[in-house]
């Protein structure tokens, strides 16, 4: 915008100065020079913004010449002193602040010169006024080239900040779907491996005392593994639990789970069912898969309960079993804090990765256990919550 200002102020002052010295000097003998030099002037003055405003050695030359010409035609009619208004912006956006303060105040010093040779008699204006203007100028200027070097910081911070933004929220759901995956392949994949084992293992032992009970076993191990699959590729496609699929509620998916050989699972439901959310359904499934997983893997159980309890505000599950149960000061060591998953090796990483799992819900889990008492898991998700 100043640049387009600057450049129309320029021709408009250099029209007006040569049609005054038309008006003022007609049929003078230095006619055809002035007219020549204003238009070498305008012509030069017309490729800077071809040049760039950087200074480069094409820029300082043309600069040079632009001042060169105006000089000559302020010596042969002092009338064209004003233009060099323009040109002190041009000297300040192409030269080094001190080279440009000093190309400043050469050309004031030529426009003091030229308006006192046009002046009848000694004015104190004209050695004020021009310099007054000039430093006027060069200060706007300067303020403005530090606003927009301030603007041009400002806005390369906040580039940086964005990308750096891009970067951390990338990172963070990096680490999201890692955390997911470890939770969902805990809670499927690992399970299902682990049931089939124990039902190899029970078929490997009485294969030859009694075959038919180590077939069934067999079958419903390759029944599991088909489950598994079936599992695996849902995941892969990030769809709903498999027991969740063709329209399966989930008090029916429940229904449907076991602990394994050995351990007999009842379902019950209290309340009134409501339609639930598809990521509550698959987040109480899975912990409901988790907490039978260990009941088979650590509880030493012969029975387990599951109970889905619709409370109009919540609904709750409760995982309970007969087993051997541990310590009231164990569990807090056997189930960390939400959001704060232990990794997926070893023991231990269910109960963190329920709690994770009901987190990202606003649910929240809560473990009860006594020595030879058995243990009780107890999740709760609010239904007003939507996350």
């Amino acid at each position: 915008m100043l640049a387009a200002v600057m450049h129309t102020a320029f021709f408009l002052l250099l029209t007006a100065s040569v049609a005054r010295y038309l008006l003022r000097h007609p049929g003078s003998p230095d006619t055809p020079w002035i007219i020549a030099l204003g238009t070498a002037l305008a012509l030069l003055y017309v490729l800077g913004p071809a040049l760039g405003a950087a200074p480069t050695l094409r820029r300082l030359v043309w600069l040079g010449l632009v001042t060169a010409t105006w000089a000559v035609l302020v010596d042969l009619a002092p009338s064209f002193a004003w233009c060099a208004v323009p040109l002190f912006f041009t000297a300040l956006r192409t030269l080094p602040p001190r080279a440009a303060i000093v190309l400043v105040a050469t050309l004031t010093a030529f426009v003091v010169a030229a308006q006192l040779r046009l002046a009848d008699e000694f004015d104190p204006n004209l050695l004020v006024a021009p310099p007054a203007v000039a430093a006027l100028a060069t200060a706007v200027f300067v303020h403005m080239e530090r606003q927009a070097k301030a603007q041009r910081t400002l806005i390369d911070d906040l580039l940086r900040t964005r990308r750096e933004l891009a970067a951390t929220e990338r990172r963070e759901g990096t680490l999201a779907e890692r955390q997911r995956l470890s939770m969902e392949i805990h809670d499927t994949l690992a399970q299902h491996l682990s049931s089939q084992q124990m039902l190899l293992q029970a078929a490997d032992r009485v294969w030859d005392a009694d075959p038919a009970t180590a077939r069934t076993h067999v079958r419903t191990a390759n029944g599991i593994a088909a489950r598994g699959l079936a599992e695996a590729r849902r995941l892969v496609h990030d769809l709903a639990p498999s027991e969740l699929a063709g329209g399966a509620d989930l008090p029916e998916a429940l229904r449907t789970l076991d602990a394994g050989p050995g351990v007999a699972v009842r379902f019950h439901l209290e309340g009134t069912p409501v339609p639930l959310p598809d990521r509550v359904q698959s987040a109480l499934l899975r912990v409901a898969q988790g907490a039978l997983a260990n009941i088979r893997e650590h509880a030493g159980a012969r029975t387990a309960a599951l109970t889905l309890t619709y409370l109009g505000d919540q609904v709750v599950l409760d995982v309970a079993d007969d087993g051997h149960g541990f310590p009231a000061a164990d569990t807090t060591r056997h189930a960390p804090d939400a959001g704060r998953p232990g990794p997926a090796t070893g023991r231990g990483h269910g109960l963190p990765a329920m709690r994770a799992r009901l987190g990202q819900l606003g649910g929240t889990l809560t473990l009860e256990s006594t020595p030879g008492e058995g243990t009780v898991l107890s999740a709760a998700i609010p239904l007003e919550h939507r996350p």
